[in-house]
């Protein structure tokens, strides 16, 4: 409670960012958190709710009023007034209903604008507040009017200059830097007929999904991208800020999915939902499990003969478990990033192949002189070592064909892909060695 007293009285308001109040908040306890969340500027409030972790909007929810939410939701841009009153009404719809009729009408048409789009739609994304400029207006009137708009508070975070003609129709994307070099006595047409760079838009539609989004901003490595209309017409934008938070929930959303866990139960408090979520997945790897022990159980007389089999037994399916997984980590990993296009798959599996084949050689002689020396038999030694390769063929043939599969079906690659993956390797594990042991030692 001293510590943000403290930084509030040695900083000025101005100064201060949102994301270093809620590195303050996360370190206190309940009690000192209702205190200090009351503490924070008013107009600083929303973003310190956005910049914490979603557990913690309850918090402030309930530590202030409909009035101060209000005013707080009244501070933030078009896109992030969206998702606070998003989280707002996942808390409390009441509440929630409370400060949407007490915000001006601006804001309401707003946010009743963006949500109209669905949440995997580029609009959703988008802020409405842009800087525009007519085509023929002069540079010398626009900069003018940019300061003036910049003083008064009503433009933040601005890179750029869209240009409009009629009817608001996108024409150009013209950055702050390009726009202090033109001739400001004459007007942007001019400026830009005059010009040998290209000031032709890198646009998305509003109803783009916004992963296409994400891969323009990649692509041409963007700050900000204008979006219009079916018609050209320009509706908001889109700031780096946002994608990265999108790169990021996708990126948690893989790494939950791909160890079976549901990244909205993750986020909730509720314990009960995050244990059903996981309990899903701990049922179907239970029935994995008992496919793997019917394998095992086809070949109980020859385990039985030969006690080494089930001290070994373990040692090739985690092999091909653990091949397995490396490939299929890569190979979500680069599809999530694009690095995989359609005419590529085969490319990526003959690679995964051939590195699981060259490891499957290499501890397959590891393995086979170990069980050799241990147990005296040499041929347990060739019958772990070729079951060693073949598992792990199967592991980086089946790791990386898995999330392709999927891909192409069109489901999340990282989703069952560990499941699927631990039960062929399990399976063939198993089958290989007690299979190639009945056969060879027996």
């Amino acid at each position: 409670m001293e510590e943000i007293n403290n930084y509030i009285a040695s900083h000025d308001v101005s100064e201060m960012h949102p994301s270093e109040i809620a590195n303050i908040l996360r370190g206190l306890n309940d009690a000192k958190f209702s205190e200090a969340i009351k503490l924070v500027p008013k107009e600083l409030v929303g973003d310190v709710a956005l910049a914490l972790p979603d557990r913690y909007f309850d918090d402030v929810v309930e530590n202030l009023s409909v009035d101060e939410l209000s005013q707080a939701v009244s501070e933030l841009e078009s896109d992030d007034q969206l998702e606070f009153m998003q989280e707002l009404e996942d808390v409390d719809e009441n509440v929630a209903s409370q400060v949407f009729a007490t915000l001006d009408e601006d804001d309401k048409k707003e946010i009743t604008q963006l949500q109209k789009y669905d949440e995997d739609k580029a609009g959703a994304y988008m802020q409405l507040e842009v800087f525009t400029a007519g085509i023929d207006e002069t540079v010398q009137d626009v900069i003018k009017r940019f300061a003036r708009l910049r003083k008064a508070n009503e433009l933040e975070n601005i890179q750029n200059l869209f240009i409009v003609g009629n009817h608001h129709k996108l024409l150009y994307t013209v950055g702050l830097d390009d726009l202090l070099v033109f001739d400001f006595s004459k007007t942007l047409k001019e400026n830009i007929e005059e010009s040998s760079d290209s000031f032709e838009p890198i646009k998305a539609h509003d109803r783009d999904d916004i992963k296409h989004v994400v891969e323009l901003f990649k692509q041409y490595d963007l700050s900000v991208m204008p979006i219009i209309s079916e018609k050209g017409v320009l509706l908001g934008r889109i700031t780096s800020d946002d994608i990265y938070d999108i790169i990021n929930e996708h990126a948690t959303e893989q790494m939950y999915n791909l160890a079976g866990v549901d990244d909205e139960a993750e986020e909730d408090e509720d314990v009960l939902k995050a244990g059903r979520k996981r309990a899903y997945w701990l049922g179907i790897n239970l029935l994995t499990a008992i496919a793997a022990s019917l394998v095992i159980g086809l070949f109980a007389s020859t385990i039985n003969s030969m006690v080494a089999l089930a001290v070994l037994m373990p040692i090739v399916a985690s092999m091909g478990g653990n091949a397995g997984t490396q490939t299929l980590t890569v190979i979500v990993r680069q599809l999530a990033l694009g690095e995989i296009s359609k005419g590529d798959a085969f490319r990526s599996i003959k690679k995964e192949v051939l590195i699981s084949l060259m490891n499957g050689f290499l501890f397959a002689i590891v393995a086979g002189f170990i069980a050799w020396i241990w147990f005296s038999i040499p041929l347990l030694g060739l019958v772990i070592g070729l079951s060693m390769i073949i598992n792990l063929f199967m592991a980086g043939f089946f790791g990386a064909m898995i999330p392709l599969v999927l891909k192409r079906l069109k489901i999340d690659p990282a989703i069952g892909s560990t499941v699927i993956l631990t039960t062929i390797t399990d399976v063939v594990g198993f089958f290989s060695f007690l299979g190639l042991a009945k056969i060879i030692l027996l």
